[in-house]
């Protein structure tokens, strides 16, 4: 039994993560065992990136249905209905589930449904309905994710997270959105479309205020002509319930009234009462402080994903539990550069980034040693037929490779994949310039913005 017991890898938590971890690893011939509290998916599958997304397409089939005219086709938006969207969303979820269930299966991985506890350097110990088990692995990774953060507000039937936001059973007539990040704006976007009255209120000067300064400008401006009401720079002081909904006050004294409050703060790292501290592995407000090959310090134990500080992104967890399971089995894979993640943010217009924003590559080479270039999508003929405004955004080092892509346009997420491989293998805009990109198509814009920054564009308006 004890034999059955021992693994050469162990991974606490079965996010994204954590089952990459996993699978790559069963791949490498090592024995695995995979611990999750809820479902193997994790946030990703059940709570959040997927869920979201699929809220977010039928958003943009309402959408459609409103502006239809202006293409000439007789369609009429009647309205959400929600038991429906839920349905359609929760087909998402399953059909996605049942596959991942299959490949660990496939895999020869065993998964263990409980809560994880490291209990020693090569021990965690399973507690499960009425089941305890202790596994013992040669290696162990740490990949327990991350929750909504609450800044201390009771979650309730009017005050809510992302969490509740995805089961919520009925169309909100008005929202309070506060936070004005990826979760915020992302869920502003869904209910204005489904006919909500939304007000976003953030502390910083910008919505997504991680992304390019020009970006944020443009999504202001966008969800500005959407209708969609927004308060920067002010923080938030309180909120208390009323008969039918709830009352924000801000710092600057104003207040805000509105059937539910979206609390859209970020995420913090699940990590407490795990046992991590009393191994000694190196922690900081909750964080787990790995070095860039994603080793702890502490015996065999790696951590990746939400609870390593960076980047809270599915794709990230993705790669790092691909590279520390290669990493485990000796292949020594290079390591993860943050800034060549790509970010992607689904609201309408939906916004891209790979590599530096020019106020970052200003810090880093020096304002007279980098050039930008902004291709407007007015010059793109695919763009113009989704009736869609926005830019491509082209920052490079002067007389050197590109160092940062970024977008804001109807369906431009699709075009992080290129924008990933130009910045990632340190393209010039001379060498993507020599690219024919295929007409007519959004990636087009791609090929013309590198095209206007080799100095020789053609559908660009100076």
């Amino acid at each position: 039994m004890s034999d059955a017991l021992t693994y050469d890898l162990v991974v606490l938590g079965g996010g994204p993560g954590g089952y990459a971890a996993a699978l790559r690893a069963a791949e490498l011939d090592m024995k695995v065992a995979l611990i999750e509290q809820d479902k193997v998916g994790g946030t990703c599958l059940h709570r959040g990136c997927v869920p979201t997304k699929a809220l977010l397409h039928t958003a943009e089939i309402a959408d459609a249905a409103k502006d239809s005219e202006t293409f000439g086709v007789q369609a009429e938006f009647k309205g959400i209905d929600i038991d429906k969207v839920l349905d359609y969303k929760n087909n998402v979820i399953n059909r996605n589930y049942k596959g991942l269930q299959g490949l660990v299966k496939a895999r020869g991985i065993d998964t263990y449904i409980g809560k994880g506890k490291l209990v020693g350097e090569d021990t965690v110990e399973v507690t499960g309905d009425d089941k305890h088990y202790t596994l013992k692995g040669k290696n162990i990774i740490l990949a327990t994710g991350s929750t909504s953060k609450t800044i201390g507000l009771d979650v309730t039937d009017r005050v809510i997270t992302s969490t509740e936001a995805l089961q919520l059973a009925t169309v909100p007539k008005s929202v309070i959105v506060l936070g004005g990040g990826v979760i915020g704006v992302e869920f502003a976007s869904v209910w204005n479309s489904y006919g909500a009255d939304v007000t976003i209120v953030e502390g910083l000067p910008h919505l997504v205020a991680n992304e390019d300064e020009s970006i944020s400008k443009a999504l202001e401006r966008a969800f500005k002509k959407r209708k969609i009401n927004f308060k920067l720079g002010v923080m938030f002081k309180g909120v208390e319930e009323t008969a039918d909904g709830v009352k924000v006050t801000l710092e600057d004294g104003t207040t805000l009234e509105a059937e539910y409050l979206l609390v859209a703060v970020g995420r913090g790292p699940v990590t407490e009462g795990l046992g991590f501290e009393e191994q000694g592995i190196p922690m900081d407000r909750g964080f787990v402080l790995a070095n860039e090959r994603l080793h702890t310090g502490v015996s065999n134990i790696y951590a990746i994903g939400d609870i390593v500080p960076g980047l809270q992104l599915a794709h990230r967890g993705f790669g790092q539990g691909i590279f520390v399971a290669e990493e485990i089995a000796g292949l020594n894979p290079a390591p993860i550069v943050e800034s060549g993640i790509p970010r992607v943010t689904y609201c309408e217009p939906e916004i891209f980034s790979v590599g530096l924003s020019a106020k970052q590559a200003e810090e880093k080479y020096g304002a007279d040693n980098v050039e930008t270039l902004e291709y407007n999508l007015g010059g793109n003929g695919k763009s113009v037929i989704l009736n869609t405004t926005g830019f491509i955004k082209v920052i490079r080092e002067k007389d050197g490779p590109v160092v940062g892509i970024h977008g804001i346009g109807a369906r431009l997420s699709e075009q992080a994949g290129e924008a990933q491989l130009i910045v990632n293998w340190e393209a010039f805009p001379e060498e993507v310039a020599q690219l024919i990109h295929a007409h007519p198509t959004q990636n087009e814009a791609i090929g013309e913005a590198h095209l206007a920054a080799a100095g020789k564009p053609l559908h660009f308006h100076s």
